[in-house]
């Protein structure tokens, strides 16, 4: 069998305050999948993300990704696998420097790791180009690359940010609760380009948030998370079985 692109086992993150805001979680996402998180706010989602990226130190459990394991690796020792893991953050506004215009934002990943791309996906014949395709793919003008974030919508920064996590041509993509802030109309286009770079991209998702319609919509296999635990997990046909956890079937109430 092939090895999943990433492996979680027994993940823990506990703060100095003694809150333990992941507890013992553990699963696998391979290559290609959406995998979803949902669970409501303040029940570890996002600490467990920063984790799994490694953008916050962990307390304990494994962390395997592309066959290697990440969890104790220093900064200079987690730099090769830095272009192969992203994230989209649920508030696009913050995510964007407001002194940087659009191209600027999106060459900055670029000239990074630009020696360490395949370029599979975009031709990068020239900066000009790469800048085009990448905005291109995400549904925007070419034209928008002078602008600055302040001159964008919410759905346009958004798209931004994805061009972004894109650009680099990673592995995997960790979206979390990328169309919280957004409005119906954006949230519904934003999902629509999502599935859309996964297929020609080939990308695997962490799809993280809190509406459960989303995560469906995104997910073939779902999690479920509550108070830092992974509670429940099910194929997303099985949604609606009878063993379903107490906290899932709360979560599929409101849904």
């Amino acid at each position: 069998m092939t090895a999943p692109l990433l492996a979680v086992e027994q993940l823990r993150k506990e703060y100095k305050s003694g809150r333990q805001a992941v507890q013992g979680v553990s699963f696998q996402l391979n290559r290609g999948e959406c995998l979803g998180l949902v669970g409501e706010s303040g029940c570890g989602k996002s600490t467990l993300a920063r984790c799994l990226l490694r953008l916050e130190p962990v307390s304990g459990g494994i962390i395997t990704f592309q066959g290697q394991r990440i969890e104790a690796l220093n900064e200079k020792e987690l730099n090769p696998y830095r272009r192969d893991m992203q994230i989209v953050f649920q508030n696009p506004s913050a995510a964007l420097n407001p002194r940087l215009k659009v191209k600027d934002s999106l060459l900055d990943p670029y000239e990074q790791y630009n020696t360490r791309m395949k370029h599979t996906y975009f031709s990068c014949s020239s900066r000009a180009a790469f800048i085009s395709e990448l905005l291109e793919a995400v549904g925007l003008s070419p034209s928008l690359a002078d602008c600055y974030p302040h001159e964008l919508s919410g759905g346009q920064k958004q798209r931004v940010t994805i061009a972004r996590a894109i650009s680099i041509e990673p592995a995997l993509v960790v979206l979390d609760e990328p169309t919280a802030s957004l409005d119906v109309l954006s949230q519904g286009a934003v999902l629509d380009l999502l599935e859309q770079l996964q297929r020609s991209l080939n990308l695997a998702y962490l799809f993280i948030s809190h509406d459960l319609a989303a995560v469906n919509r995104m997910s073939r296999r779902i999690m479920v998370m509550q108070e830092g635990r992974l509670v429940d997990e099910f194929a997303k046909a099985e949604m609606f079985a009878d063993d379903r956890h107490p906290y899932t079937k709360e979560l599929i109430s409101i849904f």
